[in-house]
């Protein structure tokens, strides 16, 4: 699966103000590996930043003079996200921010969701961590990806970062039978017992080995560690 990090950053925090984007980063994934593939492209929002976002940022109008258009990098922005699966912090505000310059551009565009589809980091965050703080930021501290560099929001910065995020999140899922390739899938197969036809009422009984019952509290160790010392197949605590 292709799938696509993205992040922008943008004039202020309402597109329907006439806020516009002014930074676009995204980093490439190929079956959950870094390709090493990124695109990254500051934009002219021919409109001045909203009180507090150049500083949030460390964009400027003098900066962003001599870039380019939205509308002069539209077709390469799609080319390089086309087909994948983006992975989105707070996807509603990206999201949002693109549909609306793309509407600039005229209806032969269409909407992002026409082209990709979008996974929320957001939503999946507050589903492992409820209640919990989960911005990029807190994520990073609770996580262990260093973002010590991260001084100002950056697009292609940001990307990155949520990029090592996003792995340690659903790092557990390829390990628990959810990655779904084909590989695993085969040896999921080949590993499966294989139960002998018994007459009607009868249970068969399966024995397990004292290797893999090792091997069991092994896998059980390291989703205890990735998930907080806890997995669902522990006994509840009395």
């Amino acid at each position: 699966m292709r799938q696509i990090i993205l992040d922008t950053e943008t004039t202020g925090l309402e597109w329907k103000k006439g806020n516009r984007v002014v930074e676009i980063g995204c980093v490439e994934l190929m079956e959950r590996r870094p390709t090493g593939n990124t695109y990254h492209q500051y934009i002219n929002p021919q409109r001045e930043f909203e009180q507090g976002a150049a500083e949030v940022t460390g964009l400027s109008l003098a900066f962003l003079a001599d870039k380019p258009l939205f509308a002069d990098i539209a077709d390469e922005f799609l080319a390089f996200i086309d087909g994948a699966e983006l992975i989105i912090h707070n996807a509603a505000f990206d999201v949002g921010f693109l549909n609306n310059e793309l509407s600039l551009l005229g209806e032969r565009y269409g909407r992002l969701q026409d082209r990709v589809q979008v996974e929320d980091s957001l939503l999946m965050a507050r589903q492992r961590f409820p209640g919990q703080r989960n911005s990029l930021d807190a994520l990073c501290k609770r996580l262990g990806v260093d973002n010590n560099h991260r001084q100002l929001h950056g697009a292609l910065l940001d990307a990155q970062l949520l990029c090592e995020v996003y792995l340690h999140l659903t790092a557990g899922q390829s390990e628990i039978g959810f990655g779904g390739d084909e590989e695993s899938s085969q040896a999921a197969a080949a590993a499966a017992p294989v139960f002998n036809s018994l007459p009607q009422g009868a249970r068969p009984q399966v024995r397990v080995s004292e290797g893999e019952l090792a091997a069991h509290e092994s896998r059980l160790a390291t989703l205890r560690k990735k998930s907080g010392d806890r997995c669902l197949w522990d006994p509840s605590p009395l």
